[in-house]
């Protein structure tokens, strides 16, 4: 092999690595989710159902998104709690149609709700008129 070949691929290389530190690639972790009424707090009975990929990145940044069937939802978040629990709001989704919902661009989580998330103690649920506490939901595990 050539010395001016071998220089090209040690430049090439490092060119490489130097772009991903420049533009800040993180690794993202994807949850896939299969909401329904039996995760709900307390249960709900319903033919609702979603599905659904939230993605965590190293970086604290949060996108994904869920499509539900049978229900007609009124609105639908990412929450902190453990399974079992409720807890507060920490990321509303945006409604793209009926029964598709968003992380809205930006979102992140603080240190906090990172370490929550990977516990296993962030979840997400889509509430309706029926059930405005929620009528289906999963727990994001990583």
């Amino acid at each position: 092999m050539s010395t001016l070949f071998q220089h090209s691929r040690v430049a090439v290389a490092a060119m490489g690595l130097a772009l991903g530190a420049l533009t800040g690639i993180s690794a993202a972790a994807d949850v896939e989710l299969s909401l329904s009424g039996a995760h709900e707090v307390p249960p709900v009975q319903t033919s609702a159902s979603g599905q659904g990929v939230i993605s965590v990145g190293d970086d604290l940044s949060v996108s994904g998104s869920v499509t539900t069937t049978g229900v007609a939802g009124t609105m639908a978040h990412i929450h902190q709690a453990a399974a079992g629990e409720n807890g507060p709001i920490i990321i509303p989704l945006e409604k793209k149609s009926d029964g598709e919902w968003s992380v809205p661009a930006g979102a992140r989580l603080t240190d906090a709700q990172y370490k929550a998330y990977k516990d296993g103690g962030l979840y997400v649920n889509v509430h309706s008129d029926a059930h405005k506490g929620g009528e289906i939901r999963d727990q994001i595990k990583p």
